[in-house]
């Protein structure tokens, strides 16, 4: 084979190969005060944190204080969780007049925001080809 003929080759198993994907992403959903509604779960990477789309999430049921939920399907990478515990299941996050959540909400790593979403820096984890495991504290 001439060497062109190998590159060509290689080009090709290279766009032809899978896209590696991440084991699984483990929610535990914890501390939850109300046994009603969803939990509205979105996982970000850093390009859609601070207000972009999320790359992945799930709806859960709250029929018990904890809950869990698996996530597939994502690349090996770093993510941040947010998330809302949906009390009266209208869909919306809601809050008072001011702007101010009324609604329980929380991100990964149970980091915690001031006067807004937790920064990414706190929030963020990795999801390697073993996957990983969030505990998140909902109260």
């Amino acid at each position: 084979m001439t060497r062109k003929s190998l590159i060509a080759a290689a080009l090709c198993l290279t766009v032809l190969a899978p896209t590696a994907l991440a084991g699984p992403l483990t929610v535990t959903l914890e501390n939850i005060q109300k046994q009603t509604g969803a939990i509205r779960l979105g996982v970000f990477d850093a390009a859609g944190y601070e207000g972009g789309k999320a790359v992945s999430g799930a709806d859960v049921v709250v029929n018990a204080a904890t809950v869990s939920v698996t996530v597939e399907g994502l690349a090996p990478g770093e993510y941040g969780i947010k998330l809302y515990h949906d009390v009266n299941g209208d869909g919306e996050m809601n809050s008072n007049p001011f702007g101010m959540p009324t609604e329980p909400f929380a991100f990964s790593n149970n980091a915690m925001g001031r006067f807004g979403p937790a920064k990414w820096d706190d929030a963020r984890f990795e999801v390697t080809e073993d996957g990983a495991v969030q505990v998140i504290s909902v109260n």
